[in-house]
């Protein structure tokens, strides 16, 4: 059978292997105690685990260089106007996600579980904040050079606001660094992750400044092999 022309079998395929380890990272069995590699590093540090989100952000942006030259000769408008939409609905879906079942049962009876302790962020919704910043910075960015540029500062100026705001004894801790302040700051304790019993978003807003470049190396990546024509598999 002839491969889809409108396909890429090799992004494909690192895409499967990425969710396929993201099912057995999930999947560890009803009741086994997962092998180490498999859990997330508790804070400082990463295990193989710890690499499947990372490998989903440079899909995205991998994606992007093929998807992203149907937005040519498109007017501006148009091209916002698809990249938000698209945004919106990502964002959206990761939301409702949390929200899922959308109800809960209480002594009284079942009630629609309550918006006010909902978590606002998430994966999907930082995909989808990745995506549309990437999006606009290389359609109206030119010049490689100054989206490298822009990059490094995306990189540094993360560093360096958790050096400066965080907690000057901890400033890179959990729950003392100036993300998970921001994230508090603007949304509270309820509207935060609460899987390891505090709250903390490890998909908070600040963080979301190097993941951002994240998509960007997956988009000059495909971009790469586009215009060198390079092989697939």
């Amino acid at each position: 059978m002839d491969q889809n022309p409108n396909r890429f079998l090799s992004l494909d395929v690192f895409r499967g292997m990425t969710i396929c380890f993201m099912i057995i990272v999930n999947t560890p069995g009803s009741g086994a105690t997962a092998f180490a590699p498999l859990e997330h590093a508790a804070w400082f540090g990463f295990t193989p685990t710890d690499l499947v989100f990372p490998s989903f952000l440079f899909a995205v942006g991998n994606a992007m260089s093929f998807a992203m030259k149907k937005f040519a000769g498109q007017s501006n408008s148009l091209v916002v106007w698809k990249i938000i939409k698209r945004t919106a609905l990502i964002f959206l879906f990761g939301y409702l996600m949390s929200w899922y079942p959308f109800v809960q049962h209480t002594p009284g009876g079942w009630s629609l579980s309550p918006i006010s302790h909902t978590r606002i962020l998430g994966v999907l919704q930082r995909i989808a904040l990745c995506y549309m910043f990437a999006s606009l910075m290389v359609h109206f960015i030119k010049s490689i050079k100054v989206i490298v540029i822009i990059c490094v500062l995306l990189l540094f100026g993360y560093w360096f606001l958790l050096l400066i705001f965080g907690d000057h004894a901890q400033p890179y801790g959990m729950l003392t660094n100036a993300g998970t302040y921001l994230d508090k700051y603007l949304l509270g304790d309820d509207h935060l992750y609460h899987g390891e019993g505090v709250a903390f978003d490890p998909e908070g807003f600040l963080s979301t400044l190097p993941s951002i470049v994240n998509i960007v190396c997956g988009y000059f990546a495909g971009r790469y092999m586009l215009e060198h024509d390079v092989p697939d598999l």
